[in-house]
């Protein structure tokens, strides 16, 4: 895969002439500053990026790296000749506007009725936001699962509140019953529910978790910054999908468009199912806001500028590629469902590595075979830089080695933990690239050197 550049910078060359017509009357004004130097640094620029792994390449299968639209790269760009600030309708006519329709069509996507939100710099800002309000409208312990991401822990500290986190099940998925015990103990204020999290992609059983609200009466935050637009595909399984269609529930959902939502970093988004939670930003501020008395984004938000560029990608990828199932971005989502669960089952029924849980996303786990916990750890880390070597590139992942030895009862634990090997097939590409992932993988299990 190569960078098409010529046929994107002759549409972005067309949009500017027409975003520039819209300022046609404007008395003409010369800019301070000049392009003289700009084109050496930029190719200066240009060099030190390739020092990179390829992200955009289907052979990048390790990180949660995925590459934006076309799109969204052209109208991100596009924005930036006026490079618009969303945090008052002052600085963001426009582009507020956008990150409103954008905000609506996701609200939609989970089939929330009604909902407040907005755009952020990403899940951790938007996660921050989420605790801040269950914080204040539920005051108590938080409660995640030891799989959970860990901004969450993090994050209750810089708040000031208490965390625990929850044991797992062996696929990582929240254990319901640690929960409840947890639960019992008193002093709960807020359950974070992960539907696909980010080191194995398990989706957490939200559907007991409201259960056990009824009970106890806590806030149940949804942490679906990875895994939300998979409420759009039609690959997923019974189980993660009887979990996707109870997210409007939830009284505050986290998703990131730059995960699988096609969009350049930073873009997060929070919901809040209950509008009035509005009220807990009220402040004052003297200059920012008057040309508008309705309560706008920079009022529901803690972040104070933010890129109206952001919101402009959003709303043109959303409007390219509407947010439907059955699709062009739902099928998209759906050959990253398939890729893993070809990648795994290859996995499991050859010899060369031992699969670990089936992935629910689009994440797939496995093991270096070995026979015992260390040195399966050593050749994990051996085959990541052997595979680097030959342009494939992997993750590595740390999981308990109680967790590893459910899937592998063969296994000597004589460490605590198991370093594994860790694929995020988030590209659609990768469906067609599977075989020759494999293939590669095969090749270097066979090479002991």
């Amino acid at each position: 895969m190569h960078f098409r550049h010529e046929p994107e910078l002759e549409l972005l060359r067309k949009a500017l002439e027409v975003l520039q017509a819209g300022f046609s009357d404007l008395q003409e004004a010369r800019s301070h500053y000049g392009l003289e130097g700009v084109g050496a640094v930029l190719n200066e620029a240009a060099r030190r990026m390739q020092d990179n792994y390829p992200y955009h390449h289907p052979r990048y299968a390790g990180q949660m790296l995925k590459p934006p639209h076309p799109v969204a790269r052209l109208a991100y760009a596009l924005s930036l000749w006026l490079n618009p600030n969303n945090h008052a309708l002052d600085g963001g006519k426009a582009s507020s506007a956008m990150e409103l329709e954008c905000i609506a069509a996701l609200a939609r996507m989970f089939g929330l009725p009604q909902w407040l939100g907005h755009l952020c710099g990403g899940g951790t800002m938007a996660n921050l936001e989420g605790l801040w309000a269950a914080s204040r409208l539920r005051p108590g312990r938080i409660l995640a699962s030891e799989q959970a991401h860990y901004t969450h822990a993090r994050l209750s500290e810089v708040l000031k509140l208490d965390f625990a986190p929850v044991p797992v099940t062996p696929s990582g998925q929240m254990d319901i019953d640690a929960l409840r015990t947890l639960l019992q103990q008193g002093g709960a204020g807020t359950v974070v529910a992960t539907i696909g999290t980010t080191g194995v992609g398990a989706v957490d059983p939200l559907a007991e978790i409201l259960e056990l609200r009824e009970e106890f009466g806590f806030r149940v935050h949804v942490d679906a910054a990875y895994g939300g637009y998979f409420h759009l595909a039609s690959a997923l399984g019974a189980g993660a999908r009887h979990q996707y269609d109870r997210i409007a529930e939830a009284d505050s959902i986290v998703i990131d468009p730059h995960k699988h939502g096609l969009q350049p970093y930073g873009c997060g988004c929070v919901l809040f199912r209950d509008p009035s939670v509005g009220r807990l930003y009220q402040h004052d501020s003297r200059y920012t806001y008057f040309t508008s008395a309705e309560l706008h984004l920079g009022e529901i938000s803690l972040e104070c500028s933010r890129p109206g560029a952001a919101a402009v990608a959003l709303w043109a990828t959303q409007q390219l590629l509407p947010m439907e199932r059955g699709g062009v971005f739902a099928a998209g989502l759906d050959h990253s469902l398939l890729a893993a669960r070809k990648l795994w089952r290859y996995i499991d029924e050859g010899g060369d590595y031992v699969a670990l849980m089936e992935p629910e996303l689009d994440i797939v786990v496995y093991a270096a075979n070995a026979a015992d916990a260390a040195t399966a750890s050593r050749r994990a880390r051996h085959l990541f830089q052997r595979a680097a070597a030959q342009d494939l590139h992997l993750a590595m992942i740390e999981l308990p080695s109680a967790m590893v030895s459910h899937y592998w009862p063969q296994l000597e634990t004589n460490r605590d933990t198991v370093t594994c090997l860790r694929s995020c097939l988030m590209k659609p590409e990768h469906l067609d690239a599977v075989d020759d992932i494999y293939g590669t993988l095969v090749l270097l299990a066979a090479d002991r050197t």
